[in-house]
């Protein structure tokens, strides 16, 4: 289903972390990650070529936007998910981005994912 797509996968709590990589893999894909803080986000997304992300909003050292803002100026298919809904400024910024209210079944978010990194496809030439 990921045709060996690398997906960054930052979550900081380990369990949903382990279940989204373990998902990607299972559907073909490669995992960047998961790493579980913003910073580390970043240094990925400088040190690999990250080809779609799913993301957990709040991490222990701030919310991902900064993380977003890149990804998606880049163009990569993003999925954020989170506990208490898309922090306002996102969901002003970004009306269109994906996302799912935990708890989240990973093979689902993988799923969409697919669907977004297909979509993205056919769009970019």
């Amino acid at each position: 289903m990921l045709n060996h797509v690398l997906v960054l996968v930052v979550e900081d709590e380990p369990f949903i972390a382990l279940d989204v990589a373990l998902a990607i893999e299972d559907a073909s894909g490669e995992v960047a990650g998961p790493v579980g803080s913003v910073k580390e986000a970043l240094a990925l997304i400088e040190a690999k070529p990250i080809a779609a992300a799913i993301l957990d909003v709040n991490l222990t050292d701030g919310d991902i936007s900064p993380v977003v803002e890149i990804l998606m100026g880049l163009g990569i298919p993003v999925i954020l998910q989170t506990g208490v809904g898309l922090p306002p400024d996102l969901a002003a910024r970004f009306p269109d981005l994906a996302f799912c209210i935990k708890p989240c079944v990973a093979a689902k978010l993988v799923a969409q994912l697919a669907t977004l990194i297909f979509d993205h496809e056919l769009i970019t030439p």
